[in-house]
Parts: C-alpha cells; sequence; structure tokens
C-alpha cells in the first residue's frame, strides 16, 4: 500500500511542476506550438521504446480498444495546447487552478452521459471548489477587473478537454497494457498537436541551433511518460478513490513550483483557496471510499 501511495504521489508531483517549465520555455523565446510538439514527440518515442523494450504483444490500429486510444489522444493534445496557452496570460498556480476544475466537470459529465447522479456530498464538493477557485484565483482579494478572460478561458477549456480524457480513458484500451496504452494515446496526440502546429522547428534550424531540444526533455519526462508508468503501478494498490485524493497533490506542487522557479507571488487568500479545493477533492472520495 505504502509503495503504491509513494508511486501515486511521484505521478502527481511530475504534473505539477509542468506549468512552471512550460512559463520558463516561454522566457526563453520558444513557442506554445514548438513546447507541445516537443513534449509529445519526445514523450510518443520513449514509449514506443519501452513498449518494444518490455516484448510485451503489440496491437495495431486493427485493434478496436488501440484505435479507440490513439482518437482518444486527441483531447490529451488539446489539454497541453490550451492548457500552456492559458499560462501565457495568467500565473501557472492559476493555471492549475482552473485545470483541477476538471474534478467537478467529470462528475457531471458522468451524470449526462452515464447517467450516475452526484450524491449530497459532491455537491457540497463542487460549491467548495467553486469557492476555493475564487480564493486561489485571486477573485476575491484582486477583483475581477484584474482578471485575463483570455487566460480563464483557455484555462477552462483545458479542463473540459481533461475531462473528456478523464471520463473515457478508463473505458477504452483495456486489453492493451498500461505502457502500449500511453503510446497510443500520446501517439493521438502528437498527431492532433503536428496538424495545428507543423514542426516547422526541424527545418529553419531553431531544434538544433538553440537549446530548444534540450526542453522538450523535462516536458516529456514529467507529462507523458513519469505519470502513465507511475499511475498504473500505483493506482492498482491504492484504490481509485485514493488514488484521485493523492492525485490532487498536484496542486500544491504546482503553487509551490511556481513560487520557487516562478517567483510567483502567492498570498494567504490563495493558500487558503488551495486547501479548500484539497478539501473537497478528499471529502467527494473519502466520502465514496467510505461508502
Amino acid at each position: 500500500m505504502w509503495k503504491g501511495i509513494l508511486l501515486v504521489l511521484l505521478g502527481a508531483c511530475s504534473f505539477g511542476i509542468l506549468s512552471s517549465i512550460v512559463k520558463l520555455g516561454y522566457q526563453q523565446g520558444f513557442t506554445l506550438g514548438e513546447l507541445c510538439s516537443l513534449q509529445a514527440g519526445y514523450g510518443m518515442v520513449a514509449l514506443w521504446l519501452i513498449h518494444w523494450i518490455s516484448g510485451a504483444a503489440t496491437y495495431g490500429l486493427k485493434s478496436k480498444d488501440a484505435r479507440t486510444c490513439f482518437i482518444l489522444g486527441s483531447s490529451t493534445g488539446l489539454v497541453s495546447i490550451t492548457y500552456y496557452q492559458s499560462v501565457q496570460y495568467i500565473p501557472a498556480s492559476i493555471g492549475i487552478i482552473l485545470l483541477m476544475q476538471f474534478t467537478w466537470m467529470s462528475m457531471l459529465a458522468e451524470w449526462m452521459i452515464y447517467k450516475k447522479k452526484p450524491t449530497p456530498t459532491q455537491w457540497v464538493a463542487v460549491a467548495l471548489i467553486l469557492a476555493g477557485t475564487c480564493l486561489a484565483g485571486g477573485l476575491i482579494s484582486n477583483g475581477a477587473s484584474e482578471i485575463n478572460l483570455a487566460g480563464i478561458g483557455y484555462g477552462l477549456l483545458a479542463a473540459f478537454f481533461y475531462t473528456i480524457f478523464i471520463v473515457v480513458s478508463g473505458r477504452v484500451g483495456r486489453s492493451l497494457t498500461p505502457v502500449l496504452k500511453s503510446a497510443w494515446i500520446v501517439t493521438g496526440a502528437f498527431v492532433v498537436i503536428t496538424l495545428i502546429f507543423p514542426p516547422v522547428y526541424l527545418i529553419n534550424g531553431r531544434f538544433t541551433e538553440t537549446s530548444l531540444w534540450i526542453w522538450g526533455l523535462p516536458l516529456a519526462l514529467f507529462g507523458t511518460v513519469l505519470p502513465p508508468f507511475l499511475f498504473s503501478k500505483g493506482m492498482p494498490q491504492t484504490g481509485v478513490s485514493l488514488g484521485a485524493i493523492l492525485s490532487a497533490a498536484e496542486l500544491p506542487v504546482a503553487t509551490i513550483a511556481a513560487m520557487v522557479l516562478l517567483h510567483e507571488k502567492i498570498t494567504i487568500v490563495q493558500v487558503v483557496g488551495v486547501f479548500v479545493i484539497l478539501g473537497a477533492i478528499v471529502l467527494a472520495n473519502l466520502r465514496k471510499k467510505l461508502s
């Protein structure tokens, strides 16, 4: 159990530092398309190499599960694009809070699609998440006039696309190994990102003549390689409910990373908002686990 808890926590921490890495990449002059493309491209190559080294059976696109995972990858590609676009306009610590809105969006999606009606406790959790978002996002302390609407819009759009992935991913690709499933998903993401942002950096010299090629390494490692592996190993040991609670560690890690790496100022009100959101996630999932 403790090994599983550690693995899930490490996976959540990996996701948590992504937005800060992206903002540092922007400061170096790299573009949204370049960073998204490198993350998906490096991750795709790494996951396929891990799969082939493992010697597990390979299922091509003739397999329904492989094909579904490949298509599902489009949602993760769109998550990267919209999430990284949002942190161009707003602090990384706010971007992760907006992304965490998938917690209540996925609940509503399951209600509408699979007729899983939320419990009263879950409705309370939704109210707390929204209240915590207002506090952590600075809406209360700074006022609505200082909120960048473009950044908010892209952040909520990222949460919407992530909701699609969360709701669907657990129901597809069950015949595939976790690594092969992740490989097909990331391949689908890479194709979508390539269609939106053609990798011209490969021919204009930016890939080899700048440090661009280096930035793809941490993005792929913490965004597309480590988390799927750590979650696939840790979730079976912790269970889905406890795993969801542990995954919420992504939020404080992202906030701390923004403070340390980007020197973003975090107020006491924002810290209170983060803890309100974490408490709501624990409340919703712990109640489900006890039931």
